[in-house]
């Protein structure tokens, strides 16, 4: 089989594509943070308990492990643009529906298959990002593409303080499904109409591949394994700070209002620490000391928020630099995932990996309720992250330097 680099001949049109692929992420991030901040006014409009209200946080997590394992698999075997589609289209309408629902068995089932299109999406997202960038530029266009998810969530945000009526809930879902769908109408002329590796002679059939070699194969065992437990690791980290931050530091001493002003430092301080890592990730003599610049400062960042006093001033400064810090991390491991797969393989390879995020996302949440249940402190609670940090700036140096995949593979002689 031989082996070309084709990064120059992806270079036409690679930056609609990432443009359009970040505009689509910016409503995947909108979508994932819009439970959170329309649980307030949908819980006492639909008269939910706490414990439907649960199900509702936690139910798309598991639609997200489906969508991702399958739509990852799906466009290797029929190309990233289609399988982007549908799943863009069955999130946005979805989420419509979520807007619509008028009990909670018909918001239950919403919220999950609303997450089987954003799980179906993101590895697609990042395959077309991490292509149409070519290698020299993969790793600052996936800090792009991550930047735009927590954009999205303080998106919601503004969009969750619209109205003030008790139904007005429901607003937030109809803009998280109807924006997408309209970014994908525009978008898709820009989108690389074949994301698989071309073949170089007519007469040779593409390889049909299987979830075990694109996993395991060539020797990418230790690899993928690696991967596997940096992405786990990375979000617990993230999602443990986005469900319990706001109450966290209001168990400190902050007032609700304050809380929600230091989230929302902490998503848009996120995206600028995406974009800053990703940047510096694609100098590869600077690959290591990223890594641990990043997972040393966010750890830096939660032992001081742990510590501080309750100011508001202080939280807002010490929650952006945490913010941007704990993003970084996310960009590091997101735009490391494209390049350990060739081309043929990358969908399945880097759905696995988001799969395994999306169980680091879901116990990330559990652990911080389950030590608030025995008794800990918001701020030991915090400090519980630095040996998880530790781990994960450990194995992630590792990761960065094992060897990665072909830019690009053609079957041919």
């Amino acid at each position: 089989m031989a082996k070309r680099d084709l990064s120059a001949a992806r270079a036409p049109g690679g930056v609609a594509a990432i443009i359009a692929c970040c505009a689509l992420a910016l409503f995947e991030g909108f979508d994932l943070q819009a439970a959170g901040v329309a649980a307030p006014r949908l819980a006492p409009d639909l008269r939910l308990g706490p414990d439907v209200l649960g199900w509702f946080f936690s139910v798309s997590t598991f639609g997200l492990m489906i969508g991702a394992a399958i739509g990852g698999r799906l466009s290797d075997r029929y190309g990233r643009k289609r399988v982007l589609a549908v799943s863009v289209i069955v999130f946005g309408m979805l989420s419509i529906l979520t807007g619509l629902a008028q009990n909670s068995e018909q918001l239950l089932v919403a919220r999950f298959l609303t997450g089987v299109g954003l799980g179906g999406a993101l590895p697609n997202l990042i395959a077309i990002v991490a292509e149409s960038a070519g290698e020299a530029r993969r790793s600052r266009a996936v800090g792009f593409l991550y930047g735009s998810m927590p954009c999205g969530g303080a998106l919601a945000s503004l969009v969750s303080v619209a109205g003030a009526a008790p139904s007005d809930w429901r607003l937030i879902f109809y803009v998280g499904g109807l924006t997408p769908l309209l970014i994908l109408l525009v978008a898709a002329p820009h989108l690389p109409g074949a994301t698989r590796a071309p073949i170089a002679d007519t007469d040779v059939t593409p390889r049909r591949s299987g979830f075990i070699e694109a996993a395991f194969g060539e020797g990418r065992a230790v690899t993928t394994l690696l991967l596997w437990t940096v992405f786990l690791l990375a979000l617990l980290i993230m999602y443990l700070l986005l469900s319990w931050l706001p109450s966290l530091l209001i168990g400190r001493g902050l007032s609700r209002p304050d809380a929600g002003l230091v989230q929302m430092a902490f998503n848009l301080a996120g995206a600028a620490g995406s974009v800053a890592a990703g940047w510096m990730m694609d100098r590869r003599n600077l690959r290591s000391a990223t890594i641990v610049g990043v997972f040393a400062a966010a750890a830096a960042s939660v032992a001081v928020l742990a510590n501080a006093p309750a100011s508001l001033a202080m939280s807002l400064l010490v929650g952006a630099l945490l913010g941007a810090t704990v993003s970084a991390v996310q960009s590091v491991v997101y735009g490391m995932a494209p390049g350990f797969y060739p081309t043929r393989l990358r969908g399945t390879g880097v759905g696995a990996a988001v799969v395994m995020g999306r169980l680091g996302s879901a116990i990330g949440p559990l652990l911080a309720g389950a030590l608030l249940a025995t008794g800990r402190s918001p701020a030991q609670v915090l400090l519980t992250l630095l040996p998880i940090l530790g781990l994960g700036g450990v194995l992630c140096v590792w990761l960065a330097n094992r060897p990665t995949a072909p830019t690009e593979e053609v079957a041919g002689a």
